[in-house]
């Protein structure tokens, strides 16, 4: 795997792969990198033949009081797991690189309507410095595909979304979550859980599993089984964030007659905060 900091580099090194006709592939990531980000690397060689991941701890998504400062910084083992996993090239830029005039006069790209709600509701410009990044990294690698992680299901529907309206010619592709044995979906913020925060975070994943099963039997009214999940959450040392039912469609509140479906979740555990889902159909 070769790693380059500029996007110059990178671009030579890929002129070189088109010409012999090869399909390329994007795995964007933050870095401090787990099984979750690999399963995306793994993906991507069922999609084309030249893989490229990105490490860049993009400033413009994290609100004021979020934890940019303090996000793990692990270049050298992710660089390891990146190569073992059959990664072929590697862009890890500099905030100056990736925003050579500054943050405050970057041009940015904004998803109107579904952006204000859930995440976007909790951590205002969060999904604007998302997508600007997004399209950026688009810009730079010209991939013919990219890879997310279905853990943010509703960073996913904003990623396509911006696709589609802007008409890149890349294909999306959602890779299913991937999970410890108890549940937990992985996450490079876990790593600021105790041990026994993470022991009871499991009970995040336990909660909607059950909902879910409860939504499809129909045993009460939704409003009421959503209120009661949230509540067991709380119970057990969660502090709320959100709990919804969405359709899968538009992202829009579930009405009586959808059926696609998928519950959105949120909470923090400790200072922690850990987002779920679950899609099924009824």
């Amino acid at each position: 795997m070769k790693t380059f900091h500029t996007v110059q580099e990178l671009r030579e090194a890929l002129t070189s792969e088109r010409q012999h006709g090869h399909r390329i592939a994007l795995v964007p990531t933050m870095g401090n990198l787990h099984e979750g980000h690999i399963s995306l690397v793994e993906a991507a060689k069922q999609h084309a033949d030249i893989i490229v991941a990105t490490v860049f701890v993009n400033p413009l998504q994290f609100g004021p009081n979020e934890d940019l400062d303090t996000y793990p910084r692990t270049l050298d083992a992710d660089k390891t797991q990146l190569s073992a996993a059959g990664c072929h090239y590697l862009l890890a830029p500099s905030v100056e690189e990736v925003y050579p005039d500054g943050q405050a006069t970057q041009t940015q790209v904004s998803v109107p309507g579904v952006t204000e709600l859930y995440c976007g509701a909790s951590r205002p410009g969060h999904f604007d410095g998302v997508t600007t990044v997004v399209c950026k990294l688009f810009s730079m690698v010209q991939p013919d595909v990219a890879l997310f992680g279905e853990k943010d299901f509703q960073q996913l529907f904003v990623i396509r979304k911006m696709t589609r309206d802007l008409c890149m010619p890349i294909d999306i592709v959602g890779v299913p979550i991937k999970r410890n044995a108890k549940g937990l979906a992985l996450s490079s913020r876990n790593g600021y859980l105790s041990k026994s925060q993470l022991e009871t975070a499991t009970i995040l994943n336990q909660t909607l599993k059950a909902l879910k099963d409860q939504l499809i039997a129909d045993i009460e009214p939704r409003d009421q089984l959503l209120k009661k999940a949230q509540e067991a959450l709380e119970a057990a040392g969660f502090t709320r964030d959100y709990l919804v039912l969405a359709r899968q469609s538009d992202l829009q509140p579930a009405q009586p007659d959808d059926t696609d479906l998928v519950i959105l979740a949120a909470a923090f555990m400790g200072q922690t905060r850990l987002i779920d889902n679950i899609a099924f159909r009824l």
